[in-house]
Parts: C-alpha cells; structure tokens; sequence
C-alpha cells in the first residue's frame, strides 16, 4: 500500500466560530494522508498521484467558502479528494495553530477520516 502524505501545508483562511476569525483571517495547518494502493510503484507519473495536485485542492476547497467549523471545511476537503483521486481510505487533519485552547499553551485541530 503506498500512502501519499502532504503534512504541514500552511493555508491562510477565513474559517471560524468568531467574527474576527473570519473577518481577519488565520493560518491553518492541514495534513493529508491518501492510501492509494499501488499507483506510481511502477514509476509511471500518470498513475501515480500529484502531491502537488492534493495541495491544489486543500486550497481551493479552503478559498471557496468561509466555514465556521474546521469539522465542515475538512469534510469538504474528504469530499473532493475522495471525488478527484478516488483513495482506498484517506485522512484530513487540520489545525489552527493561532488558537490558545482556554487561553492556554496547546493546539486545537479536527481530523476526518474515511472509509
């Protein structure tokens, strides 16, 4: 099984429960992780799948719409990659690293993952 991973992708965004978090906007983190059986063992590029593609569509799904809940913008990303690269099974971790849980030191995030 080969696993695609794009981890620690920085994408600023409006996304949020509070007004200024979507009036000012945040960096958010994503991870992706695509097990995509056997594509690209055969070091054939249009098999495999782009990495670069993947970023493209956390980015995209991400500038489309303001999302108040990460839980929502991260199924919209499972959405359109399960729909793009048609995975066997696949995870989408977000974090919003501004964010200081209870005002204390830490990191907040959501994961989505499917089958």
């Amino acid at each position: 099984m080969i696993t695609v991973h794009v981890n620690d992708l920085r994408v600023f965004g409006h996304h949020g429960v509070e007004e200024d978090e979507r009036e000012l906007g945040q960096d958010f983190l994503f991870d992706v992780d695509l097990d995509v059986g056997e594509r690209g063992a055969n070091d054939e590029f249009a098999e495999a799948v782009d990495y670069r593609e993947v970023a493209r569509v956390v980015q995209t799904v991400s500038d489309a719409h303001r999302y108040a809940l990460v839980e929502a913008l991260a199924s919209a990303i499972v959405d359109e990659l399960e729909r793009r690269f048609s995975p066997e099974r696949l995870r989408v971790r977000i974090r919003k690293p501004a964010v200081k849980p209870a005002g204390l030191d830490g990191t907040v995030g959501v994961t989505v993952t499917r089958p």
